[in-house]
This record gives structure tokens, sequence and C-alpha cells, in this order.
């Protein structure tokens, strides 16, 4: 809520979405669900759920918290809700990741909801195992994407 604004960032509009093949959405938790930014912003997707414009697009959900307890699983679980109102498909990782998800030793958010990361108080950045857990899931989702637009 206090980042300074990104203007090199490219900023879609949610009409936009309807344009994709698939829509893997990362964003901040915010007492264990998303950010209310975000909220606003899938809110703003009503006129394309009145016209299913997104059903049967894959999506898939990515984000950090500020601890561990902090909804590295209530978060993607509450956003579902966000997708299965659009008629989208949930695309989790599940345990694809293999033996990354099983890790103990190192600092590394995400769940088979999707990979996450813990962004502390701002400053922390993503772990190497937790990069490394992101692109597993980017390059799943494509995957999955290619073949649901194979299909239609």
């Amino acid at each position: 809520m206090g980042a300074p604004p990104k203007s090199d960032v490219p900023i879609i509009t949610p009409n936009e979405l309807a344009e994709a093949d698939g829509l893997l959405f990362g964003f901040p938790t915010r007492f264990g669900m998303m950010a209310g930014q975000f909220k606003a912003f899938l809110d703003a997707t009503g006129g394309l759920w009145r016209s299913q414009q997104l059903a049967g697009k894959p999506a898939g959900i990515f984000y950090s918290t500020g601890s561990q307890g902090g909804g590295q699983e209530t978060t993607p679980l509450t956003a579902i809700t966000q997708l299965v109102h659009h008629g989208m498909v949930f695309v989790p990782i599940g345990y694809t990741f293999g033996a990354g998800m099983f890790e103990m030793e190192k600092v590394k958010g995400g769940s088979p909801y999707g990979a996450g990361t813990f962004a502390g108080d701002g400053t922390r950045q993503p772990s190497e195992l937790e990069l490394e857990q992101a692109f597993h899931q980017g390059k799943y989702f494509a995957g999955i994407a290619k073949k649901l637009k194979g299909t239609a």
C-alpha cells in the first residue's frame, strides 16, 4: 500500500483479460486474502462475468505473504471463488514441483495451490527455491493452457 508507482510496468485493464489464452494471477496477501486493490480489479470484471467471456480459460494463482502464518493457503483458497464465478478452470501446481514441495531446511513459500514467497516487511526477496517454484508454475501452467487451447 505504500509502494511507489511503477510507471514503466504495463497495466492491463479488466476487459483485456478476455484476450488471453490463460491467466496466471499474482498478488500480495492482506490478512489471509488477496489485497483489496486486486479484489477491486476483479470486481471490475462484472461485464466479463455477465457475458461469460472468461469461462473455460485456465487460471492459476501465485502470491506473497508477510509471514509463514500469513495466508500461504488461505489466500489462494479465498481467491478461487473469483475464478469459479467466471467459470474459469483452476490450474494448481499440486505436487508437480517434486522434492521442492517437501523442502524443510530452506525458507520456501507456496503450496499445492500455487507458488509463493514470504515477503516479510517487504524487503525480503524470493529465495532461489521460491524462484524455481515460480518458474516451474509458469512452465507447467503454459503447458496446460496450450493443451486446452489445442482442444478448443
